[in-house]
């Protein structure tokens, strides 16, 4: 790889082979742009010809439309038992951030790698394809898997049609390490994440005259009043408490709304998007049925006073499953010995995670760099999480030879 690739100052210190080898695959990975609206597929492209180079199994699992693909990998021998290392490729946008470089071309100053992604997760995933050689070269007993997915930062469903062949035309692994950033501790746990689209249907009319019209804006308001409301409650206790969490409850957010053509009209029509975090183990509807309540006692009852066919429509359009914390768990056991730690934490942000564990595999996340720093601009990984990633994984060869 040309030096051009990465610009900056590189680190005057010795740096392990492997890690020299995931920066340079790291600025390849970040070169791409992969915003979670746009094709990954050149990306995968380009990972397939390194596998290829290197002589690895692969398989390529599109999706249904074809515009992406997730990307199952196998070293060792091809059967059940194995551990899969889980990565996504999209990344967020970079519209609106201020930047001082280019976001897409890996800028090194020192100990740190700055681009989009570097961090979350593609400094994860370049770990993970320079220890490739160090793979082959271990007498493994059972394989290592290396699962590179999409659309993790929208649906988190880019793994599924992946999992839902393990054991069929796929080897069934018996656990997951998912590389997002904790600073390499191991996460047995975080929350999972439901959101909705709410919209409101009134009637039109003057607003000097409201009785004959039903203003949409003021059902949202209402439900929009009272979800903060039920905000308050969980931030109470309602619905379950782990200090593990920061905060240690469940949440929930309203993100946009719009609504209404004139400040003269009542408005026939007002939507808005929102968001709740659950505890592990919370119903990812609480909210929802919250909302739902408040709507066919209250908000309804007032539209249709003089809006017969108001109406109030809810659209789930993404769950996320949290992570529960299972004490005996393989893949916690296994991550608190590869890192020689005795301790875990809980992940304050959603996961593929949980999508594996809903499958029946244990899983714990663990990866380099920080979460403060994924989806901010200037994003950087330090190559110090870099190295200790690639002693994660150095142990895990040893582990399964």
């Amino acid at each position: 790889m040309s030096q051009n690739q990465i610009t900056g100052s590189p680190a005057s210190a010795p740096m392990d082979p492997r890690v020299a080898d995931a920066i340079d695959i790291l600025a390849r990975l970040v070169a791409f742009d992969t915003e979670s609206s746009k094709s990954n597929l050149p990306l995968v492209s380009f990972v397939c010809e390194l596998l290829r180079a290197r002589d690895v199994p692969f398989v390529v699992v599109p999706n249904a439309e074809g515009d992406k693909a997730a990307l199952f990998v196998t070293i060792g021998p091809m059967e059940d038992g194995g551990i899969v290392l889980s990565g996504h490729t999209d990344v967020v946008p970079v519209a609106g951030q201020t930047w001082t470089s280019d976001p897409f071309t890996l800028r090194r100053e020192g100990d740190r790698l700055y681009g989009r992604g570097t961090t979350d997760m593609k400094g994860f995933d370049a770990v993970c394809l320079a220890m490739i050689e160090e793979f082959k070269r271990a007498p493994l007993k059972k394989p290592i898997h290396i699962l590179l997915s999409y659309d993790e930062e929208t649906t988190c469903a880019g793994p599924l049609d992946t999992i839902a062949r393990f054991g069929l035309d796929l080897p069934r692994p018996v656990a997951v390490i998912v590389g997002e950033p904790t600073l390499m501790q191991a996460a047995d746990a975080h929350k999972s994440i439901a959101t909705f689209r709410t919209s409101v249907r009134g009637l039109e009319a003057h607003s000097s005259k409201p009785q004959l019209g039903a203003n949409a804006i003021e059902g949202a308001a209402a439900l929009i009043h009272d979800l903060y409301g039920f905000a308050q409650e969980l931030a109470g206790g309602v619905g379950g408490c782990d200090a593990r969490f920061d905060p240690p409850t469940s949440t929930l957010n309203v993100g946009t709304i719009e609504g209404g053509s004139a400040r003269n009209i009542l408005a026939r029509d007002c939507s808005f998007l929102w968001e709740f975090r659950g505890l592990p183990g919370a119903p990812q509807d609480l909210a929802l049925k919250r909302l739902e309540a408040h709507a066919r006692e209250v908000v309804l009852p007032r539209l249709r006073r003089f809006a017969p066919h108001a109406t109030v429509e809810t659209i789930v359009e993404v769950e996320v499953p949290g992570l529960l914390a299972q004490e005996e768990s393989l893949a916690r056991t296994l991550a608190l010995k590869l890192l020689r730690a005795n301790h875990t934490i809980a992940a304050p942000f959603a996961t593929e995670a949980g999508r594996f564990q809903q499958a029946g595999l244990s899983t714990i996340v663990c990866g380099p760099g920080s979460i403060d720093q994924a989806h901010q601009p200037d994003e950087y990984v330090e190559t110090a999480q870099l190295a200790a990633c690639v002693g994660l994984l150095r142990a895990l060869a040893a582990e399964l030879s």
